[in-house]
């Protein structure tokens, strides 16, 4: 599994960690950082502990969430790559799920804020996976006109408006998704990495359709 890119994400200022996996085309996720997230701990060796009270309490009780979880490198407050517990997207929705508080109520809400084939939300939160470590923005649908080799992208103030019928574009097709994501890249919703993002979101539309061809989904 190809694991190199990793984003950094932030909730309440504590650091959500992931790495991209390009085989599945998933992220898989620190199941230690959403622990810290969850518990108020900024103690490494705290979290940790608890993270293996509550992963025995489940193994016993046969939650999924124990055999859904893989073991990735990444790197520890040593500041050396060590394999550590990681979950995707559901796997983190049902693990916090283990922690009855508004806190854990919130940050489902911030986690589940777009996990969207083909929607403008799930093009931010790949942006915000991206470049939530390098840019204040990142996820953001910009509030600023650019440009690029003389050419004018959408003007912004009328961005919401040119989004949604992008979005409601049709994908059954190949040259409908091409044409969906033509659109999307003319648009250019971010002041910056609108080219990364789309394209991961365009394999994604891709990977989604073929599913449904597939299995005889409509």
């Amino acid at each position: 599994m190809g694991n190199s890119k990793i984003s950094i994400r932030f909730f309440d200022d504590r650091e959500v960690r992931a790495i991209w996996d390009d085989e599945n085309s998933k992220w898989w996720f620190s199941v230690l950082d959403i622990v810290a997230v969850l518990t108020d701990q900024d103690d490494y060796s705290k979290t940790r502990n608890y993270w293996k009270y509550l992963k025995a309490k489940l193994k016993k009780e046969k939650n999924q969430v124990v055999s859904a979880t893989t073991q990735l490198k990444i790197m520890a407050p040593d500041s050396k790559k060590r394999l550590t517990d990681m979950l995707d997207y559901k796997g983190i929705i049902d693990l916090s799920k283990e922690f009855p508080s508004k806190k854990a109520n919130r940050f489902i809400e911030w986690f589940t804020f777009s996990d969207e084939v083909g929607t403008t939300k799930g093009l931010q939160q790949i942006h915000a996976y991206l470049f939530g470590g390098l840019y204040d923005f990142a996820g953001q649908i910009r509030q600023k006109n650019i440009s690029k080799g003389g050419f004018q992208f959408a003007v912004s103030h009328f961005l919401g408006p040119t989004l949604k019928p992008i979005e409601a574009m049709p994908e059954t097709t190949f040259d409908e998704i091409v044409n969906k994501y033509v659109e999307m890249n003319i648009a250019h919703p971010f002041m910056e990495g609108n080219g990364r993002s789309a394209r991961i979101w365009l394999d994604l539309i891709l990977k989604n359709a073929l599913k449904n061809a597939l299995t005889g989904v409509k």
